[in-house]
């Protein structure tokens, strides 16, 4: 019996050779792994020895011959395979023990260049796992570290592997190696997207899983929770929870929602979600005062809700949090004192989220019935400007500043989305109503309750198709708004505010969220 070793991952190699030695299997190597083996005194046959040529190309050519191929997928129960292997003076090889360059690990780099990424582009090692996974009667096929136990095991009880064994590790390896090769695809389609600027005709979904959740949207639905391959920032799937119960479906999807809207700000800003929607957002001149406004904004909407900060929370913030029942906090960090006060809280959910940059060329997926739907992540947000008014008034700075603040939450807001807000904090939220009016009259009524008339800043996600909310705006102490136009009705919008002494500004871009 004769196996191929050939690893990247020599985590206990060693020992699985000496242990296959002991069982009177030859073993055959390549390059650093051979060395090593050597080193620990396992007999090794050179695969130069069986090929009967030399690495070429920086061993870039090394395993790819017949004398490699054609002892891994010859079958040994066809006797015209039997015949050439013979007549080619070609020996059986019965396992091969391969992984690969690490490829993931290489583009997981943040300075890794395109000349690494193409050097650690497996080619001998897929191949290799491919003829013994494709003849798996005769040959077995290992490409993880943690089945060598087992196949000791069976070896030693056995003899050999078993057939059931060999079968499992079959279908093991080409699982491997299609994540590896889709992998390979993703990165090369990545680098030709931002070339072109455009989505590739196919794409690979490569993701492994972070948590079995124990159950979906409802109970009766059973779901988990994957994660891709690279890490990447103002992500859930490699944020590190220091405290509380594990997330649930809708945790996460919140929490999602919050990280996305926590990314629009570079100043001291907090953001509270019920449902995937704000209930509550601020931007203040600290992290205390964030929390404090966005508490006022909305008290009942936040019970149970998911807060999210860009900023370190402390010791003063975590105090004035504490009463509040919530699922998750989302920061940067937690300082020592913050730790100390929220961690009483059994069940509260603390995690830290890596904010440091903002994700570059994101594409969001989402499924449908028979497929699914690519498209860029909407992460362009214009400035809102005095050039953009459209109306006789022209906004002060004070409103220029909420329209920006209002602008950067409405694209969060599930469409329609209405977002009334005054000195950097949200005072009603109007979303997913199926007419604009219906948004605006919700989150109009929410700042009327709180008894905030007037000098309010009114966002819109989408444009007016008549000048009814403007009408309605007025009513309730709305003196500037935002929104994208684009209306054949615009002008009867713009010619409404002006009648009313609104201040209209269009920044020609639309923030649709269904």
């Amino acid at each position: 019996m004769r196996a191929l070793i050939s690893v990247s991952d020599k985590t206990g190699v060693a020992e699985f050779a000496k242990n296959l030695q002991n069982f009177g299997w030859e073993i055959i190597a390549t390059g650093g792994t051979m060395k090593l083996l050597q080193d620990e005194g396992v007999n090794v046959i050179n695969i130069s020895d069986i090929t009967g040529f030399p690495e070429i190309c920086d061993g870039r050519v090394k395993t790819l011959h017949p004398n490699v191929h054609g002892g891994l997928l010859a079958r040994r129960d066809d006797q015209s395979h039997l015949q050439a292997l013979k007549e080619n003076k070609i020996e059986f090889i019965d396992m091969v023990c391969v992984n690969l360059y690490p490829f993931k690990e290489t583009i997981s780099k943040p300075d890794v260049t395109m000349a690494d990424a193409i050097e650690n582009i497996d080619i001998g090692g897929p191949s290799m796992l491919r003829s013994a996974a494709k003849n798996y009667k005769d040959v077995t096929v290992v490409c993880d570290p943690q089945d060598y136990s087992h196949i000791i095991s069976e070896i030693r009880e056995n003899g050999n592997t078993t057939p059931d064994t060999r079968l499992q590790l079959s279908a093991k390896a080409f699982a491997h190696t299609a994540v590896y090769d889709s992998g390979i695809a993703t990165y090369l389609q990545g680098v030709v997207v931002e070339a072109r600027h455009a989505l590739p005709e196919k794409i690979f979904l490569n993701f492994e899983l972070a948590q079995s959740l124990r159950y979906g949207e409802n109970p009766h639905q059973s779901a988990k929770f994957y994660k891709q391959d690279t890490r990447v920032p103002y992500s859930l799937a490699f944020a590190k929870q220091l405290h509380g119960k594990e997330l649930s479906y809708n945790n996460i999807q919140d929490a999602n929602a919050a990280l996305n809207i926590v990314m629009e700000f570079d100043e001291p800003f907090c953001a509270g979600l019920k449902h995937m929607n704000p209930c509550g957002a601020a931007v203040g001149k600290d992290v205390l005062e964030t929390w404090e406004k966005t508490y006022e904004a909305d008290q009942v909407s936040i019970f149970g809700g998911v807060v999210a900060f860009n900023r370190e929370v402390d010791e003063k913030t975590a105090t004035a949090m504490k009463p509040v029942f919530l699922e998750i906090i989302i920061a940067p960090a937690f300082s020592e004192g913050a730790l100390s006060v929220l961690t009483a809280k059994k069940n509260l959910r603390l995690l830290t989220v890596d904010m440091s940059k903002k994700i570059e060329n994101p594409q969001q997926v989402v499924s449908v019935n028979g497929g699914i739907l690519v498209q860029d992540l909407d992460t362009k947000t214009v400035n809102v400007t005095a050039e953009m008014t459209a109306t006789t008034k022209q906004p002060t700075d004070a409103q220029l500043r909420d329209m920006n603040f209002g602008w950067r939450i409405v694209k969060h807001v599930k469409s329609n989305a209405i977002v009334v807000v005054k000195n950097g904090c949200t005072v009603g939220v109007g979303a997913g109503q199926m007419n604009r009016v219906g948004s605006a009259e919700i989150a109009l009524k929410q700042a009327n309750e709180k008894g905030i008339t007037s000098n309010l800043v009114l966002a819109s996600d989408g444009f007016f198709p008549f000048d009814d909310t403007v009408t309605l705006a007025a009513q309730y102490g709305v003196e500037a708004i935002v929104q994208p136009g684009g209306s054949v009705q615009d002008e009867a919008s713009i010619t409404k505010a002006n009648e009313l002494n609104i201040a209209m500004a269009l920044t020609g871009m639309r923030h649709f969220k269904h």
